[in-house]
């Protein structure tokens, strides 16, 4: 797909985030010079024809409260697999949840699930239940709190401006 000057200006003003304020299309828009319809479908296309892989949102956790995460990972029967890792993302301490490949024999581990808490004792009792209700108890486990905040960032396509709400 070709893109024009105006995709990749909305590539660069999308990189940092979009404007926190009622109505983000429409900011972007006002920056663009195009409508907050133009922006949603030119968005649609990026997204539609690949050029966007990702659109989503990244959660400052910690300016939430959230001062625990931990990376919970699992050694799960390969069979057991598709099912239990269903079970444990419905769970709303559990906001990633993705299989890896095992690298033996160092690393046995196939079922990662990043939770999410407001101290240590939280994160563990939430994993205890999860691991309860899902079946997950039998499997061998370890969990990895994070030791150090780094910002999240979504990809960078073109510089981004610095876009405020009701300053076009």
């Amino acid at each position: 797909m070709v893109i024009d000057g105006t995709d990749e200006r909305l590539l660069g003003a999308l990189a940092d985030g979009l404007p926190l304020c009622p109505r983000p299309y429409d900011e972007v828009g006002r920056w663009l010079g195009l409508s907050e319809g133009q922006v949603l479908s030119r968005l649609r296309r990026l997204i539609s024809t690949g050029v966007v892989k990702r659109f989503g949102v990244i959660v400052r956790h910690r300016e939430l409260g959230y001062r625990a995460n931990a990376m919970v990972v699992w050694d799960v029967p390969d069979q057991l697999l598709p099912g239990l890792a269903h079970k444990a993302i419905q769970f709303d301490c559990v906001t990633l949840c993705y299989e890896r490949p095992r690298r033996q024999p160092d690393w046995p581990y196939n079922l990662f699930c990043m939770i999410h808490g407001k101290d240590r004792k939280t994160v563990r009792r939430q994993l205890d239940r999860l691991n309860r209700q899902t079946g997950l108890q039998d499997c061998p486990h370890d969990i990895l709190f994070s030791g150090q905040c780094f910002k999240q960032k979504g990809a960078r396509y073109h510089a981004a401006p610095e876009l405020k709400c009701g300053a076009a």
